[in-house]
């Protein structure tokens, strides 16, 4: 079992934990949402997102984003999953960010889909 992300108290009182395929989906969503030199002895890791959230929304900033997050999947996670696609879609205040891979481990396919939306 791993820890939960957001770390919490599970209905046990324990630290809450998770299965190997959330805990994955939370690695990404980490990875995704950390700004690169935010991590103590990791400087290198995150990917960016935050750095453009006050940035105009425009399909520039998405394949700018889309590029920026491809490399920093790979680099990060790239022992534990296989990145079938990225796929970074700007609609008027909104990002879209779809991401399909194959679990290394096991061969299973997983597709997740994460949206924010930013200043309009």
């Amino acid at each position: 079992m791993n820890i939960d992300f957001p770390l919490h108290v599970g209905t046990d009182g324990r630290t809450a934990t998770t299965g190997t395929d959330d805990h994955i989906r939370d690695m990404i969503e980490q990875l995704i949402f950390t700004s690169p030199g935010e991590r103590v002895n990791r400087p290198d890791f995150g990917s960016g997102l935050l750095d453009l959230i006050f940035a105009p929304n425009s399909p520039e900033v998405a394949a700018a984003l889309q590029f920026t997050m491809q490399a920093a999947v790979q680099q990060w996670l790239g022992d534990l999953i296989e990145v079938e696609g990225l796929e970074v879609v700007s609609d008027e205040a909104t990002i879209r960010i779809a991401i399909s891979y194959v679990i290394l481990r096991t061969g299973e396919q997983r597709t997740t889909a994460i949206d924010r939306a930013g200043p309009a």
